[in-house]
Parts: structure tokens; sequence; C-alpha cells
């Protein structure tokens, strides 16, 4: 069944196999040339009705992809995917290649271990999120919980769960209930259940999935779903952008989704992180000279869901040659650096977003120079909180923080 141009079928097969499969999906498997999987995925197909030459995926799996199907151009290829492929499955990966277009890419879909999850758990699919640890780290799965909240978490494998619950136990979730659903679909399915705070299977079946009801514990710090959250949540020297100041900063730098930010002198990494937070797609470069601090942005990135926040260790403006290209900057720290704020300027595209903030009097004359010469808005931000005074209460006044904002346009250089 050779092509002028070939196409790459993507077949979904769930736990029940080959009786599970539609005829169309069937179809596709016999007339394979090359069947491409998982050993499990393709020890799933009859070898009498499936005669295709069988190859397992390589490991790592995306630099080889390329070459892999280059290796079999022109005969029928077969690529297996469990459930879904284009639910975190394979079929992005493919069309992310290089190798096989969307134009070259014929899926056919199998119910995702979603789908089953949620009909067995009788929740609504399009009201649940789902978290992957599918080769990714688990700190991930922070930024997601909120009390009350139901997930769904694909597992990487048979000690997902175990690892699950200690990260809930050891971060204030540890009544959360969890249950894992096993070989969805197929003969072997079985629900395990019980909480983070008792859970006893040290392993599962390796095909699973994870349903969480989250609890919070009564003692653990709430975390809301928008910038500002409590200077408590941090670990920190000193060098933090206060709450109301960096709830702020947030407003002003109007993240959307898939956007970078350099976050320049970064200190302990609050406005990378929350940044980050606003969207699962949002990407941050924190930049900070010292090696302590640095690595205490790291420590936050993770303990706060967004472990694939960058920190670039250096000063600046010498560490941010090289970096992606940003849809915003901020400012923390170090304006007075010389040429700081013109590399920052010359980094950004035509609409790009720069805010800075300071406290001193020399940074904020610089400050109105660049505001004078590129418009936006120059505020002082100025915030109080009310102290014991004697046996009375007064207002304790935090020192000002001076902020500018500004979009550039087609046209500033």
């Amino acid at each position: 069944m050779n092509a002028a141009i070939s196409v790459v079928s993507v077949v979904g097969i769930g736990a029940d196999g080959w009786d599970g499969l539609p005829e169309s999906s069937r179809h596709v498997l016999r007339a394979a040339e090359v069947l491409i999987g998982a050993p499990r995925q393709l020890d799933l197909l009859p070898a009498d009705a499936c005669p295709g030459e069988r190859i397992t995926w390589p490991s790592p799996l995306r630099p080889a992809v390329p070459g892999l199907l280059a290796a079999h151009e022109g005969r029928a290829v077969a690529v297996l995917a469990s459930g879904d492929p284009s639910f975190h499955g394979i079929a992005r990966t493919l069309a992310e290649s290089g190798a096989a277009g969307a134009d070259r890419l014929r899926v056919h879909p199998h119910p995702s271990s979603v789908s089953y999850a949620c009909a067995r758990l009788g929740w609504a699919l399009e009201a649940t999120e789902t978290v992957s640890l599918v080769a990714r780290p688990l700190a991930a799965l922070s930024a997601a919980l909120h009390d009350g909240r139901r997930l769904l978490v694909l597992s990487e494998g048979a000690g997902t769960a175990a690892r699950v619950a200690e990260l809930l136990r050891t971060s204030g979730w540890g009544g959360t209930r969890i249950r894992v659903l096993e070989q969805l679909g197929g003969p072997a399915e079985r629900i395990l259940d019980g909480t983070a705070a008792d859970w006893p299977h040290e392993r599962t079946d390796a095909l699973n999935v994870l349903a969480l009801d989250c609890v919070r514990d009564p003692d653990a710090l709430r975390l809301g779903a928008v910038p500002g959250l409590p200077d408590e949540a941090y670990e920190h020297d000193g060098q933090l952008t206060k709450r109301y100041v960096r709830a702020a900063t947030l407003a002003a730098l109007a993240p959307a989704p898939g956007e970078l930010l350099w976050d320049v002198g970064g200190g302990s990494g609050s406005i990378g992180v929350e940044w980050m937070r606003t969207h699962r797609s949002c990407r941050a470069v924190a930049v900070e000279k010292s090696p302590e601090r640095a690595a205490r942005i790291t420590r936050n990135a993770d303990a706060l869901g967004v472990p694939g926040l960058r920190v670039v260790t250096g000063p600046a403006p010498a560490s941010l040659a090289g970096l992606p290209t940003p849809d915003a900057i901020f400012i923390g720290g170090g304006l007075t650096a010389p040429g700081l704020l013109d590399t920052c300027w010359e980094a950004l595209p035509p609409g790009g977003r720069l805010v800075a903030n300071t406290v001193t009097l020399e940074s904020e004359a610089l400050l109105a120079q660049w505001y004078g010469r590129h418009g936006g808005e120059l505020v002082r931000l100025a915030v109080a909180a009310a102290v014991p005074v004697g046996g009375f209460t007064g207002w304790r006044q935090a020192m000002p923080v001076t902020q500018w904002s500004v979009t550039k346009g087609s046209t500033d250089s």
C-alpha cells in the first residue's frame, strides 16, 4: 500500500486491545507494512491479523522520530498510541517533529483514559482539570491544587500514586482522596481508593490514571488563583516584591497564555512564579546574579507548582545575551547598572511590555527620564498596614515603590 506521499496513521488503542478497536482502525493496522509502538501496545495486536514489521520506540523518543520515519519513507506506517493520540499523546510529537506534518497524519482516536475515568467516576469531563506527570516534574501538580477541586492526573507508571501521595502529605493536602483507576476499559480494570495521609500502595498497575478530590489541611496556607500570593508562601531573605505591589506589578505586566517573561533581578522569583501560575503555557526566565538567591528561586518555583521556570545565574545585562525574545520584561533590581535598561528595551519586540519597580531616588530619576522619552505610565504605589501602637492601632507606611510600565511601539527605538 505504498503512496506517492507517505501517510503516517496514528491509531489509538485501549487496555481492551484488538477487541475494543473499531473496524476502521483494524483495517489500518492490518494493511500496515510497519507498526511502531511501545512493547505493551504492540503485544495487543494479533500476529496473524497484523503481519507488518514491528518496531518499538527507542529512548529518548522525541529525537528519534525524524530518523525512524525517514527510514521507512514510502511504506505504510501505523503508529500505536494509548487512548486518544491527540490528547497528551504521540500525535503532537509527530506533528512537531517536522518528519510528519499535520497533512501527513491520519489520526484514528480511541476513548482517552480521561474519558474513561470521568465515565467511571460520574465526573463532568469539561469541568475536570487534567495534569500530566508523564515525563514532567512531580512539582507541576502543586499549582493545580485548590480546596474542593477535582483533578485527574496522567500517571507516569506504577510508582506515581505513591509519589503524589507523599507530595500531598508534605504540602498540606493530606486529606485529599486518591483513587487509582487501573487498566481502564480492559478486563483487568480496578480502582484503588484511599487518602494521601494514609496511602498504602507503593506500587500499582503501571497503566493508571489518578483521580484527586482535593482537601486542604486546616493549617495549610491558602493560595489563590490570582497574583498576590501571601508573602509567607515564599522562601526569601528580604528580597521579595511584597504581596500588594506584586499584584499591581503582574496586572501591569498583563500575562497572556504562551507568553515569555524576563524577570531581571529575580530576588526570590515571585514575579516569575506568579506570571507562570496565571496559565500553564506561560514561560519565564529569572536572571539573578547571586547563586544563593538563584537556588532559592528554583525552590520557590518547585514549591508553588511551576518547576519549568528557568533560572539564569549571573549579572544583568551580560546574562541576558542569547535568551529567547521576551513578550514582557520586569526589572526588579539593578536599574542603574550600565546599559541594563537599554539592553532590555532593545530586546523587546513591538508590542512588548516593560515594567520596572524601584524604591531609590537615583533609579526613580532614571525611570522619569525614560518615561519622558517613551511615555507609558509612571505611578507611585504606597501601602500602609495597621499595627499595634501601645494599646491602640495605627498605620505603618512601607517604602513607596515607583513603577514605570510601558508598551513598546513599532516606531520606538
